[in-house]
């Protein structure tokens, strides 16, 4: 459905144009430049509200398409659109980078209108990543977020900024190279980098090349998600990068690399994504329960947060390879849910910081007291990373567990200690900070949340709320989509080749699929 009005090029591009605006001021002007960049974030914000408004929910199809020759020398086209799956990414992104900015004006005191300018550059390659329909489109954006990114941790990060910064950086780009020789070899053997096309050609791909090119695809997105081994660089990045930078870490870039997984490597490759689905499941597990087991012992609460987003990235990556609809639907809707709930706490966390400037457990307690406004939207934030019901982390859970019980009893029953162990570590985080002794008169003395900071949270909160108890609002949208992804993994599914009975439920002893979407 070709668009007649350009608003994916608009919410694209305006935050660059913002950027630019910005850097031209003369003088400091950081109030004019605080001003700038957050008027510029809430007009992308309204503009996405708009697309979500106008989305046909019903249609599996892409919509607000906007395509031409981008370059013609390579064959290369400027190819945008969402579907039911993308659309709320594209809303996350603008969501998310107002509030990041809006949290900046109170904990950003050195270069704040070069800071402002970062996180608008980031937002273009955001929005641009999610609404891509161009192999190598994709890939300028996926990559481009590295920079802002890095600039962000670097320069407005903690003590140990540097490696971070530099650690992401590696991590990421040496993953991505391995995606890039994948981009070109489906540009040279099938003759097109367009993503519509590329899905629709993806079952004629030999299994063996498939193989190789879903090795190559994973990598990239296994180390942005992060997946476990290749997770080691989150924690620090968390820990050293500012308020802002670790609520658009969490809430947005984490989710680049499960929406990878959706839009190329399961409709791309399904053959091979059916091959692989045994390694996908073992990584999960090992990330939901170690990470878990890991995040109990923490006493930063960066860190322990940034430890509980890869196990929960894990229930993403668990639910996808089911196959089911259940679980991509749980998958789609837990990175929606993780994406509002753990940029939150990443801003719980910053307000008690910049009040004490320590993030060390051992130095609060008993906050309740002097901040029960703080300790309400903690509470609110706390249930929807345990998954209570009635919150939006309880949707996202038991979908992909469901889904991961028709794939393979054991692994359902794994995957589900990792809810006992996010409930222990959460509940006890929240203990020692809001009902612990209050041993330190400079926590007793901490001021409650200020108005800034209650238009940041309480939206927030009223959305975790608000997707518990109504998903149908994610889920009118996604549905279409969904369906049309099971349909194009499932319609081309051989028989499982030699992974035991991990697909026992799902296929009879014919190879065949049994369990229908």
């Amino acid at each position: 459905m070709m668009s007649a009005f350009p608003i994916l090029s608009l919410m694209t591009f305006l935050p660059l144009v913002g950027a630019f605006a910005i850097l031209m001021l003369r003088g400091k002007s950081e109030h004019l430049a605080q001003r700038i960049g957050l008027g510029v974030s809430l007009v992308v914000l309204i503009l996405a509200a708009i697309a979500g408004f106008s989305f046909n929910g019903a249609s599996s199809d892409f919509q607000f398409v906007e395509k031409f020759v981008w370059l013609p020398a390579l064959g290369l086209t400027y190819h945008l659109g969402v579907d039911g799956i993308s659309i709320f990414f594209v809303i996350l992104s603008a969501l998310l980078t107002p509030v990041c900015l809006l949290a900046s004006v109170q904990s950003v005191h050195s270069r704040a209108r070069e800071y402002i300018v970062a996180f608008l550059v980031l937002e273009t390659f955001m929005i641009g990543t999610f609404c891509a329909l161009d192999t190598v489109l994709f890939y300028v954006f996926f990559e481009g977020v590295l920079i802002p990114m890095f600039l962000i941790i670097g320069v407005w990060g903690g003590q140990r900024r540097i490696y971070a910064a530099f650690k992401l950086f590696l991590y990421t780009l040496l993953g991505s190279v391995l995606m890039l020789v994948g981009v070109l070899w489906l540009a040279a053997n099938l003759g097109t980098t367009d993503i519509p096309t590329l899905i629709a050609q993806g079952h004629t791909i030999p299994l063996e090349a498939q193989k190789w090119l879903w090795v190559a695809f994973f990598a990239s997105f296994a180390v942005k998600m992060p997946m476990w081994p290749v997770h080691t660089w989150l924690p620090d990045a968390h820990v050293e990068a500012p308020t802002g930078g670790s609520v658009i870490l969490a809430g947005v870039l984490l989710k680049m690399g499960g929406y990878g997984l959706l839009r190329f490597s399961l409709p791309m490759f399904p053959d091979a994504s059916m091959y692989f689905a045994p390694l996908v499941f073992a990584l999960s597990i090992i990330a939901i329960i170690y990470t878990s087991l890991v995040a109990l012992v923490q006493t930063d609460m960066k860190k322990m947060i940034a430890y509980s987003s890869v196990a929960h990235m894990g229930f993403v990556t668990l639910g996808m390879f089911t196959f089911t609809r259940q679980g991509i639907d749980g998958a789609v809707f837990q990175m929606i849910s993780h994406g509002i709930v753990s940029g939150a706490l990443f801003l719980i966390v910053g307000v008690v910081y910049d009040r004490l400037h320590s993030r060390d457990l051992s130095r609060y307690g008993g906050i309740v007291k002097n901040m029960p406004v703080y300790a309400t939207l903690f509470m609110v934030f706390m249930l929807g990373a345990v998954g209570l019901p009635g919150t939006s982390g309880f949707v996202g859970e038991f979908l992909v567990l469901a889904g991961a019980y028709q794939a393979s009893t054991w692994v359902a029953l794994l995957a589900g200690t990792g809810v006992v162990l996010g409930a222990t570590y959460m509940l006890w985080l929240y203990r020692k900070v809001v009902f612990g002794p209050a041993e330190n008169a400079d926590a007793s003395a901490m001021a409650d949340v200020t108005t800034i900071e209650k238009v940041n949270l309480v939206p927030l909160a009223i959305m975790v709320l608000v997707l518990g108890v109504v998903p149908s609002i994610v889920f009118n949208y996604t549905a279409p989509s969904v369906e049309r992804l099971v349909g194009q993994v499932g319609a081309v599914l051989p028989a499982p080749v030699t992974h035991g009975d991990v697909f026992a439920p799902i296929f009879n002893d014919t190879g065949h699929e049994v369990i229908k979407p």
